[in-house]
């Protein structure tokens, strides 16, 4: 009964995520579907609109958000060391994005179809962030320490994990670029708060 059951939430939850639309196919298929996609710039009025939109779920089996799962890496590869994309970066306003995984061994890159920040805690981290999509701009930000996040992969099978320290700064970096908030956006509505700060950078010596 539970399989069952769990089996008709998956269905359900496809069912809920919007088909691609004709747009979104010409843009994830466009050119050589082997090749990065380019990166929208803020800088950009029509692109920057979307980079302030809301992104939607996505259906993790279609066989094109294999495409733009692929597609993305290899426009986050191509960066100056980028450490992560969302998918409103490269034109798409659905929720996938790609971390690079600094708490594992290799520091790999990971997708995340659908993910979700079930928990954050209230400690924060204070360090640096820049954006592949807003030249010129790297500031000082306040992140959750740790998080507690869901997600599918292309599958559809659903994880459930905790992350901390850098990771977990990235994380929460991208799934922001799905709710359309830019880090230059985020600043100015930081000014007033208050945060312990920790560094995420750095492991805290014991005593």
């Amino acid at each position: 009964m539970k399989k069952i059951s769990l089996l008709l939430l998956f269905a359900i939850g496809i069912i809920n995520a919007q088909k691609l639309t004709p747009k979104e196919l010409s843009i994830i298929n466009q050119e050589d579907i082997n090749t990065a996609l380019p990166i929208y710039q803020s800088t950009d009025s029509n692109q920057h609109k979307i980079l302030l939109s809301l992104s939607s779920e996505i259906d993790p089996t279609d066989p094109n958000t294999a495409t733009l799962v692929k597609r993305m890496k290899l426009s986050l590869l191509s960066t100056d060391g980028g450490v992560g994309i969302a998918a409103p970066q490269v034109g798409i306003n659905r929720k996938i994005v790609w971390v690079q995984r600094f708490d594992k061994e290799g520091h790999p890159f990971e997708y995340f179809i659908n993910p979700v920040i079930l928990w954050r805690s209230e400690l924060q981290n204070l360090g640096p962030e820049g954006d592949l999509s807003i030249p010129d701009f790297r500031d000082q930000f306040y992140r959750s320490k740790a998080i507690q996040v869901e997600y599918t992969d292309l599958k559809g099978q659903k994880y459930n994990e905790m992350i901390e320290g850098f990771t977990a700064v990235i994380f929460q970096h991208e799934v922001d670029h799905l709710f359309g908030i830019l880090i230059t956006d985020k600043k100015e509505k930081e000014k007033n708060d208050s945060y312990l700060k920790v560094d995420a950078y750095q492991k805290v010596k014991s005593k």
